[in-house]
């Protein structure tokens, strides 16, 4: 099920639009939250319970991803899109027939481990694809495409609400509204199957430069089994795990710690407020993944990192003193740290071009995607079980959040010198360069 090669004269800028297709399909994830009241209320769970599908589906994105890394770039990505679509809608499928007969283990199989599957492969299926097509622009590239995977929330969640209005948020309401989620995923990211195209193997000859045929790279070739190996891949393990950490624990718990923050001041933070600031936080994340990647193009990936955690450290820093006494302030703050979190996301797999190039980039990144799985539950836990430990403590308001921001500022500086750290890998890790075709003989003419 290979993709089919692009004739002559077709259009790069199709291909983001194809991964664009399954990345804003898969970033439903993101929207779990609306189905968490209903459940709890339909099936009698606690929020623990609520929690755990997504919890598991973001666990098996990452293992997904560094054990399927391998594969999606042996069948190319046509192939790793259709796992992706049929994992992700037989997810929903499985969780509609669990919610429809109250079987709750069927709901986290479903949409947890079946559908998680599905969020890995999909998430890495076009990454290795764009790159070797905008050799020139990588950031900017993935950065379109991941930017889906951050605003697939934004249709998802009212889509998803609306939805539990008309359908009701009974068992029955449920079960529909998943079985509608997996069946229109399921077409929406058809649409990606079927365009997607992969550049011919021979670039264009010099001198007459075809943009759909931008060639292969800058000529480093480390193999996936070989970059693990390399202290360059897990000082950005290290880089991604500490970005992300910094990121989702203001992501997974943004409603209520604005809530927090100023209860006990004259202007208290309503519902619907806290929800409008959730909305902001999506929308930053989502443009950062665009605007930061793309940036990166320009002024390096090691520079963009340097930003994403020393300018977060910061943010961090102006929340802990500030954020208390100033809305302004601390909204600004989460809305940049935000950014950042989404950039990192969009900018690793361009870094990874840099260091080791186009071969197995696709690999190498689903095996540092472990790298959010880690960060998925360290972050929430962190700011979740010191919060609740202050509260205990007969803390109130900003003073909840104290300890958990200082830890967060220390694990940005932990990140920072990682970043410090990469170098371009060793020459000892690369392997030789394909040989090139042998050149066509030149036809002899026999003279009178």
């Amino acid at each position: 099920m290979s993709a089919p090669v692009a004739p002559p004269g077709w259009s790069r800028w199709l291909v983001p639009p194809a991964a664009l297709s399954v990345h804003l399909s898969i970033g439903q994830a993101y929207a779990w939250s609306v189905f968490k009241p209903p459940l709890e209320s339909a099936l009698g769970l606690s929020g623990t319970q609520s929690a755990l599908p997504f919890q598991l589906g973001i666990v098996m994105l990452g293992l997904s991803a560094a054990f399927g890394g391998t594969l999606v770039e042996r069948h190319g990505p046509r192939w790793a899109m259709t796992v992706a679509l049929v994992c992700f809608s037989s997810g929903f499928l499985l969780s509609a027939l669990g919610a429809a007969t109250s079987q709750y283990w069927l709901i986290v199989f479903g949409y947890g481990v079946v559908g998680g599957i599905g969020l890995g492969i999909g998430y890495i299926s076009p990454v290795s694809t764009l790159i070797k097509w905008f050799p020139d622009r990588p950031g900017l590239a993935t950065g379109i495409a991941i930017m889906g995977f951050g605003g697939g929330a934004l249709i998802a969640s009212p889509w998803s609400a609306r939805m539990l209005d008309s359908f009701g948020q009974d068992h029955t309401g449920i079960a529909l509204a998943f079985l509608v989620h997996g069946l229109t995923y399921a077409v929406f990211m058809s649409l990606g199957v079927l365009l997607i195209r992969v550049p011919r193997p021979r670039p264009a000859p010099a001198g007459a430069p075809d943009p759909a045929a931008p060639g292969s790279g800058d000529g480093i070739r480390v193999s996936a089994r070989s970059a693990v190996r390399t202290p360059q891949f897990w000082c950005l393990w290290v880089v991604l795990c500490m970005n992300v950490t910094a990121g989702i624990g203001i992501l997974e718990k943004a409603a209520p710690m604005i809530t927090d923050f100023f209860a006990t001041s004259s202007a208290p933070v309503t519902a619907s407020a806290a929800a409008g600031f959730v909305a902001l936080l999506s929308a930053a994340n989502m443009a950062g993944r665009l605007g930061w990647s793309a940036t990166s193009d320009l002024i390096g990936r090691k520079n963009v990192y340097r930003l994403y955690l020393g300018a977060g450290a910061l943010m961090y820093l102006l929340i802990a003193l500030f954020g208390g006494a100033s809305k302004p302030v601390f909204v600004i703050c989460a809305l940049v740290i935000l950014s950042f979190y989404g950039g990192g996301f969009a900018t690793i797999p361009a870094y990874l071009k840099d260091l080791f190039g186009t071969y197995q980039v696709g690999a190498i990144h689903g095996r540092l995607l472990t790298a959010w799985s880690t960060a998925g539950v360290l972050g929430p836990l962190i700011v979740n079980w010191l919060a609740d430990r202050e509260a205990a403590a007969g803390k109130e308001g900003p003073d909840l959040y104290a300890l958990s921001l200082g830890i967060m500022i220390g694990l940005l500086v932990v990140g920072f010198l990682a970043n410090e750290l990469v170098r371009p890998v060793h020459p000892r890790h690369h392997l030789p360069a394909p040989a090139a075709p042998p050149a066509p003989k030149e036809a002899t003419h026999g003279t009178d």
